[in-house]
């Protein structure tokens, strides 16, 4: 690295400027907007009649091309021998975390709207837990804060997801004429339309089949990544048996060629945003990001995704907000919060009562326990048990 004089190099400069606390906040931020930019983004493609068998194909061959070079190249030493065992986990895997969470999603937010499909995802990391809990694999503990506010904070995003599954209510806002008429204006925004005339119900029950598949695929890899922790490749073959899954669909239930056409620059920025920022570079900041501040501290961050999709998909799709909407979206954040304050009490105890786990010197407000194995996802199970 080039030195700017008196042996201070320009990384250090940088770091004068922006201390590690900060380049952090300022990663989740742009993170935030990344996944925001992706609920939006997907609905385009929805409305200008992209198919939903098509765009997650395209989606994924990205991902797996982008992904490929780093995992082959960075995991050489991690990496253990692959056999059939480990092909067909990878597969079954693949069939949760990718098929059947990629398309429950596209199906519920063809039906609702981003901003709502964003905010129902919140509630993953509850349902992690539920089960993680009925697996056996996350201990509740009653009789202790940490217990009880991870089964509240449950009990709050059950009941959230319930209330926007069944209760859509009165339209509380609507997007102000002088924004409707930005709308007019512009050919693109006009073309990309809103949720009218679908059904809301049926989309919530989607996104919650979205929520399960995505808590499954958290849960039951964890044995799997014991056995192999090379985690680039582990994502980069389900990326590839994902592709392989969908292909297989759509010899069934797209068997229109046109269909696999782009056919304007509208929707080849979808498919690329989709594969390369949402799958790709998302994908490596939060892997910096968990590393640094802690899994915590990256979750707590998700509902600002959520107002970031309201704003985008007021201004670009024209969106309504629903009463029932805004009660489920606020019972579920309020669920996050608690089992996000629940698993962070869970980690002091730990620290105090097992010695051998050791704080990270870098803290955010939420104590970090480093350990061999660093998780890059939820904040949801057991330390052993943290997965990608």
């Amino acid at each position: 690295m080039a030195e700017t004089g008196g042996g201070v190099t320009v990384t250090d400069k940088i770091k004068g400027w922006f201390p590690e606390r900060v380049q952090l906040h300022i990663a989740m931020l742009a993170l935030q907007f990344g996944y925001a930019g992706f609920h939006v983004v997907s609905r385009a493609a929805l409305n200008m009649g992209i198919s939903k068998i098509v765009f997650p194909v395209y989606r994924n061959i990205l991902a797996f091309i982008l992904l490929l070079p780093f995992a082959y190249f960075l995991e050489k030493k991690e990496r253990p021998p692959i056999n059939l065992n480990f092909l067909v986990q990878f597969f079954l895997l693949a069939i949760i975390g990718i098929t059947a969470n990629q398309a429950f999603y596209l199906l519920g937010l063809d039906h609702t709207s981003p901003t709502f499909a964003s905010a129902i995802q919140n509630s993953v990391p509850a349902i992690t837990f539920l089960m993680a809990a009925i697996l056996r694999i996350e201990k509740v503990r009653l009789d202790r804060k940490d217990g009880i506010s991870k089964v509240a904070g449950t009990v709050f995003c059950i009941a959230g997801a319930s209330v926007i599954t069944l209760y859509q209510g009165p339209t509380i806002y609507s997007p102000s004429p002088s924004l409707h008429s930005v709308r007019a204006a512009s050919p693109v925004l006009q073309s990309l339309g809103d949720a009218n005339g679908k059904s809301w119900s049926l989309g919530c029950l989607f996104l919650i089949g979205h929520c399960l598949s995505w808590s499954g695929w958290l849960v039951l890899q964890a044995p799997v990544l014991k056995k192999y922790p090379a985690r680039l490749s582990f994502t980069s073959y389900q990326c590839f048996f994902g592709v392989l899954q969908f292909l297989v669909l759509a010899a069934f239930m797209e068997r229109d060629i046109n269909a696999w056409a782009i056919r304007s620059g509208s929707e080849l920025f979808s498919v690329f945003y989709a594969g390369v920022v949402a799958s790709g570079i998302a994908f490596a900041v939060q892997i910096w990001c968990i590393d640094r501040g802690g899994p915590v501290f990256v979750a707590l961050y998700q509902p600002v995704q959520t107002l970031v999709v309201a704003l985008m998909a007021s201004v670009a799709l024209g969106e309504d907000f629903y009463l029932g909407g805004i009660i489920g979206a606020v019972l579920i954040i309020t669920g996050l919060y608690l089992v996000l304050w629940g698993k962070n009490e869970e980690r002091k105890f730990m620290i105090q009562n097992q010695p051998g786990l050791v704080q990270a010197p870098i803290d955010h407000g939420a104590p970090r326990i480093t350990s061999h194995n660093k998780s890059i996802t939820q904040p949801l199970l057991h330390q052993s048990t943290e997965t990608v």
